[in-house]
C-alpha cells in the first residue's frame, strides 16, 4: 500500500495489523482519484471508517488542506497516526477514535463542509443510507463535492438520498464504488 501521486508519491504506508480492516487496493485508489480529481485546490476531506488512512492521506498528498480521519478501532488509529507521521502531514490531519454517529455530530457542531467524504464501513454493516441522509440533511458536502462509497458489488445503494444523487458507480472485482454529488449543483448548471 502506497501513496499513488502528489507530494508524497511513492511513500509506503503501513497497514492495520490483523484482519479487522481491508485496505483499498492501490489500483482501486488510483481509479477513484482519477474520477474525483485527480488533484485538489484546497478543501477539507473526511475519511470515515478510515482504517489505515490511505484514502485521506492520498487526498492530502493531492492538495486537500486538511482531512479528518475517524475510526473506532484503536489499532487503526495508531496506524493512521504512524502513516501521517511518515508523510509529515501532522498539520493537515485530525484523527479521532470514535464511532461514526458521534463523529458526524461533532462535525455538524463545528459547521465543517467537505470537498470529499470517503465512506468505507464494514461491508456487513447497514449504515450507508443513515450516513448519506445525515450528510445531505446537514449539507456536509460542499458544492461540487463528492461522497465516495465503497461497498460490496451485491449491495445496491439508492440513486438519490435527499440532496445527494449517485451519478456514477464503478465495479472492481467484488467491490463497487458509488459516487454521490449534490443535486442542487447540477440543477443550477
Amino acid at each position: 500500500m502506497r501513496v499513488i501521486s502528489g507530494r508524497q508519491k511513492g511513500r509506503i504506508l503501513k497497514a492495520v495489523p490483523g484482519e479487522s480492516t481491508r485496505p483499498t487496493t492501490d489500483k482501486v485508489k488510483e481509479s477513484v482519484f482519477n474520477i474525483i480529481g485527480p488533484y485538489f485546490q484546497q478543501g477539507y476531506g473526511l475519511d470515515l471508517f478510515a482504517g489505515s488512512g490511505g484514502l485521506g492521506i492520498e487526498g492530502i498528498s493531492r492538495g486537500l488542506d486538511k482531512v479528518i480521519f475517524v475510526d473506532r478501532d484503536a489499532k487503526a488509529i495508531q496506524t493512521i497516526k504512524k502513516n501521517i507521521d511518515l508523510c509529515d502531514f501532522q498539520a493537515n490531519a485530525e484523527v479521532y477514535k470514535n464511532d461514526w454517529k458521534r463523529a458526524l455530530n461533532a462535525i455538524i457542531q463545528r459547521n465543517i463542509h467537505f470537498k470529499v467524504i470517503w465512506l468505507d464501513p464494514p461491508y456487513h454493516s447497514d449504515v450507508y443510507l443513515a450516513i448519506l441522509e445525515i450528510i445531505s440533511k446537514h449539507e456536509l458536502l460542499e458544492k461540487n463535492g463528492v461522497v465516495v462509497c465503497e461497498h460490496r458489488k451485491e449491495r445496491e445503494l439508492p440513486a438519490t438520498v435527499h440532496l445527494l444523487e449517485k451519478n456514477k458507480e464503478e465495479q472492481y472485482g467484488t467491490i463497487s464504488i458509488s459516487f454521490y454529488h449534490r443535486k442542487d449543483v447540477e440543477e443550477e448548471s
